[in-house]
């Protein structure tokens, strides 16, 4: 059964590889040469270009690629009332890759303001033509998570529940300016609950004095009060990732250990996850996803590598996920964004449009 509102069969996450003409304007920003106009004027013409081609690759939904920002999710924070980014000692640690050093934190009252990315997401809208226009920011989770209590004032917030209500309430706020200005399909992109998955990781939130079950019954519940609520005709997902830096990434482990919370009792509409190798475990926990609309947009194409899939094998993945979760409840994406961070992933942007177009054929036959 082919799906005529999101998630579609065929689906994306979200970033595209910059093209050579936005990092060239970037530097030139950077240096300059040029000013914020004439550098969102190239990020325009580029955005344009990528929607053009994602609509010729056969999808029903389009993003801007995230052209506009240098990560998933600082650029995004950092336009928030009451949060501070700044140069921190270290970047976030990969897997033998540190991203550069980049942090954010807490100084003042959370709000969600005029924020400035409603202006990118009109702009997406308004070239979109046919297909629907997907926002992508970063869930809130992923602003407590890195940083805990440390990057949170103690004088502007020395009790955490007040933090996580206002946290709450500014995606709520979020969520309706971006369906004011437009928006019907909106992806909140997380990857703690994939840390929350994996042993190291859990062992590292111990040392610093956390419990894992503890945060992970906060974060679902910060997710729920903030989509509470929420406009029937306004689609939410949920993208759980295992860090995507340039072909790298940080956590492993299946989704069991979170597995009944997060899909038993999150009240989101997609689950887009990462099933592109075995770091992602089987695909028992499917099992927990609530029968009806909610559906599990599955990640079986890498975008960490250029080689292509076999689409028998991807197609033979997907009936084996059917035996956990009705095929109708099923969909198809890349595991993950093309280019979490402007320096993106090992792939060519030929490989890039390869694999969106094997996502749709393969849909095609599915469904």
């Amino acid at each position: 059964m082919q799906r005529t509102t999101p998630p579609f069969r065929a689906d994306v996450v979200g970033s595209f590889l910059r093209p050579a003409a936005i990092k060239e304007a970037r530097k030139q920003f950077q240096a300059g040469e040029i000013d914020a106009a004439q550098l969102r004027a190239v990020e325009d013409t580029e955005i344009r270009r990528v929607v053009d081609l994602q609509r010729e690759a056969g999808l029903q939904v389009v993003t801007d690629g995230e052209f506009r920002r240098a990560w998933w999710h600082f650029d995004f924070f950092e336009g928030l009332e009451g949060v501070e980014g700044y140069d921190a000692v270290q970047g976030i640690q990969f897997n033998g890759v540190q991203t550069k050093a980049r942090s954010i934190k807490v100084v003042s009252k959370l709000g969600f303001g005029s924020h400035p990315m409603l202006e990118d997401f009109r702009f997406l809208k308004s070239i979109s033509g046919s297909a629907v226009p997907k926002m992508t920011i970063p869930s809130p989770s992923v602003m407590h998570f890195r940083g805990g209590r440390n990057a949170i004032s103690k004088e502007v917030y020395p009790d955490l529940k007040d933090y996580f209500d206002d946290l709450a309430q500014v995606y709520r706020d979020a969520i309706k300016a971006f369906y004011d200005a437009g928006c019907r399909y909106l992806q909140l992109d997380d990857t703690v609950w994939a840390y929350l998955c994996s042993e190291d990781q859990k062992k590292q939130i111990r040392e610093r004095g956390d419990s894992p079950e503890e945060l992970a019954r906060t974060y679902a519940d910060v997710l729920n009060k903030a989509i509470a609520g929420k406009p029937d005709d306004l689609v939410i997902g949920l993208h759980v990732c295992r860090g995507n830096f340039r072909s790298t990434w940080i956590s492993e482990g299946g989704y069991e250990p979170v597995a009944e919370i997060l899909f038993g009792g999150v009240n989101i509409d997609a689950f887009f996850l990462e099933y592109d190798n075995e770091r992602s475990g089987g695909f028992e926990p499917l099992r927990f996803i609530k029968k009806g609309h909610q559906q599990a947009v599955l990640g079986l194409i890498t975008t960490k590598s250029g080689e292509l899939e076999l689409a028998k094998t991807v197609e033979a993945r997907l009936a084996e996920a059917a035996e956990y979760l009705d095929i109708n409840q099923i969909c198809l994406s890349p595991q993950c964004g093309f280019a979490s961070t402007e320096e993106g992933n090992s792939l060519t942007e030929a490989q890039q449009w390869e694999k969106l177009k094997l996502v749709v054929d393969i849909a095609a036959r599915v469904w």
